[in-house]
């Protein structure tokens, strides 16, 4: 990168620092996190190699290449872990897949048959287009090493000579910053053939999408990854054994890989009881919506939701009398959860779904009592219309049809019967499409009907009252008429 280049690089990074401060989003800089491991020590500006390396970086990769001259945790044999040990390590820190579904991480790397004699690849998924997500795009911004160290190990342990890290096309400042990292870390030997003197080899690359919420699915990332249109593939066969290229590919998200050099460090019983059971380590969440202070905060999985609460601030305008209403926890896809059952919740996989939800990416939609919940379900709806690739009728038909119905609802046309219809659309769009999506946009409208039913019935008998008294009025005229 020339002198030139590289001066407005920075310029644009400012920018994007500029932008955050502009808008009142505290991004991740607020200094409010909680034992933070990946957004540790960041200021916005020390993302680059020599940074990272302060701060501990790249001694994950040393330590399981034997770089660091010590044997493994436990073992009196040579430095260095084995391929086995990784996965083992990984498997032990109970690190879920930070993307959404929450897969055991160091099951989904067992997964990759290691003897495979082809090419085999690995990829991240950057591809963050979840509405109320913004961490990952944080992660590669200000702290790209820790995706690059962790892709590095991952490929390590699965015998991996190639990947690539999909990012989303609408971050493209983003996309410039990691492949700036990841150029500092090729020319340090960190990356390419013969990494830090051994004979491991890993070919790492930036690809960027165009900014369709669907290839956040994993398929279909990797059909755009393939210069094909982005859409879902049937499963099975799964990646593992029919992935990119049709060979054998292993998808984890950007936090995930990010997460996976400190738990390496400090070893899996470390970054367990960094969380709880089941559940290891800490979890970024963005938080947004009607509270004070915005933004994304690293907590240990576990961590009560009242807690994650005060840190972003309260309820905004709390002392205006503003009051809690609804968290949509994990994402717009995630069904809402009431506050009376939110408050009891804490912030990890298991507790999320035990209450009727999911945690999701970790977007923490926030709702005060001054939201209409008929309202928030129709700018939803209008977005899972709109983000469907078409490919399957239930989805591509049914999404418009919730939409239609929720609209109608909300402009005072709604009937007694939409409500039921809603339902049944929803049933009828998931669990019947080849990805999630369909699942994403019915799942919303069953919660909301579920828990606020009374907030949509009293728009339709609002336009039901409304439609009785012309009605009347005027059959009493006939009856005058008559009478004359």
């Amino acid at each position: 990168m020339t002198l030139a280049s590289s001066s407005n690089h920075n310029a644009a990074a400012q920018g994007v620092l500029s932008q955050f401060a502009a808008t009142g989003v505290q991004t991740c800089f607020h200094g409010r996190h909680i034992n933070p491991q990946i957004l540790a020590d960041l200021d916005g500006r020390n993302w680059r190699l020599a940074d990272y390396e302060a701060r501990g970086g790249y001694q994950a990769l040393r330590k399981i290449l034997g770089q660091d001259g010590k044997p493994p945790r436990g073992s009196t044999g040579a430095p260095g872990m084995t391929p086995d040990q990784v996965i083992a390590e990984v498997k032990a820190g109970g690190l879920r897949g930070r993307g959404g579904a929450g897969f055991p991480t160091g099951l989904k790397w067992s997964f990759m048959p290691r003897q495979f004699p082809g090419q085999k690849y690995l990829v991240c998924n950057s591809d963050e287009g979840e509405p109320g997500t913004s961490k990952d795009r944080d992660i590669m911004q200000y702290n790209p090493h820790s995706v690059i160290e962790g892709m590095a190990i991952a490929a390590y342990a699965m015998g991996i000579s190639v990947g690539y890290n999909y990012i989303h096309g609408e971050i493209f400042t983003t996309y410039e910053r990691f492949q700036e990292a990841l150029d500092e870390a090729r020319a340090a030997g960190l990356i390419g053939n013969n990494i830090l003197g051994s004979d491991f080899n890993f070919q790492l690359h930036a690809a960027h999408g165009f900014g369709a919420y669907i290839c956040g699915e994993e398929t279909a990332l990797l059909e755009s990854l393939e210069g094909k249109k982005g859409q879902p593939r049937f499963k099975p066969p799964f990646p593992a054994s029919f992935g990119l290229y049709g060979k054998p590919t292993t998808i984890n998200n950007t936090e995930t890989f990010a997460a996976v050099p400190w738990l390496i460090r400090n070893g899996g019983q470390a970054y367990l009881e960094c969380g709880k059971p089941n559940n290891g380590g800490t979890k970024i969440y963005s938080v947004s919506g009607d509270v004070e202070l915005p933004g994304n905060y690293e907590v240990p999985m576990g961590t009560p939701f009242a807690k994650l609460l005060e840190l972003a601030g309260g309820v905004k305008n709390a002392k205006e009398g503003r009051t809690l209403k609804a968290v949509i926890p994990g994402g717009s896809s995630s069904p809402v959860l009431p506050a009376s059952i939110m408050m009891e919740c804490t912030m990890d996989y298991d507790s999320i779904a035990k209450a009727g939800s999911m945690l999701g990416s970790g977007a923490v939609i926030v709702m005060d009592d001054t939201r209409c919940m008929v309202e928030s379900l129709k700018r939803l709806s209008y977005f899972y219309m709109h983000e469907s690739c078409g490919q399957c009728t239930p989805c591509r038909e049914g999404t418009g049809w919730l939409w239609r119905m929720v609209d109608r609802i909300h402009n005072g046309h709604g009937r007694q019967s939409d409500l039921d219809l809603l339902n049944s659309v929803a049933d009828n769009i998931q669990g019947r499409t080849i990805c999630a999506l369909g699942d994403a946009a019915a799942m919303p409208v069953r919660a909301m009907i579920k828990h606020y039913r009374h907030e949509f019935e009293a728009l339709i008998q609002k336009n039901t009252s409304q439609a009785v008294a012309p009605q009347g009025a005027t059959q009493a005229t006939g009856r005058a008429a008559a009478q004359a």
